[in-house]
């Protein structure tokens, strides 16, 4: 982020767009690897360990952006594409490249199918109270 106050908004022109295109900001790429873990619904969290992001100079701007959205609430990666108003894709390749660099980890929310079922709760909290 620059320090002209305007924070993200020097970034875009109302009329022309974006001004940094996003394959701009991932280099050309358009995958990485791990992606296939990366749908709408993946959790993207910050590692405990990663300190300042802004004080690595090899991260962009929206490295340091993801992770920070993270650090105290994780987000899925659809929220982090609205938040930032960048391209699933490009999210994607970005919080790619944070986690080959350990900065953040996806997790993946447990499927309804995978929940336990109610009836079974109650059959093991009659069964605990019957002990």
């Amino acid at each position: 982020m620059s320090g002209d106050g305007q924070g993200r908004s020097h970034w875009f022109d109302d009329e022309a767009g974006p001004v940094v295109r996003p394959y701009a900001m991932t280099r050309g790429r358009t995958t990485t690897a791990g992606q296939h873990r990366l749908d709408l619904i993946a959790v993207v969290v910050t590692e405990p360990h990663a300190g300042d992001p802004e004080a690595d100079q090899t991260l962009s701007p929206e490295h340091v952006d993801i992770v920070q959205l993270c650090r105290h609430t994780p987000q899925s990666v659809a929220e982090l594409a609205a938040e930032l108003d960048l391209p699933i894709g490009v999210v994607r390749v970005l919080v790619g490249d944070l986690v080959a660099a350990e900065l953040v980890h996806v997790t993946r929310p447990v499927p309804p199918a995978e929940l336990p079922d109610e009836s079974i709760l109650r059959d093991v909290i009659n069964g605990l109270r019957a002990l």
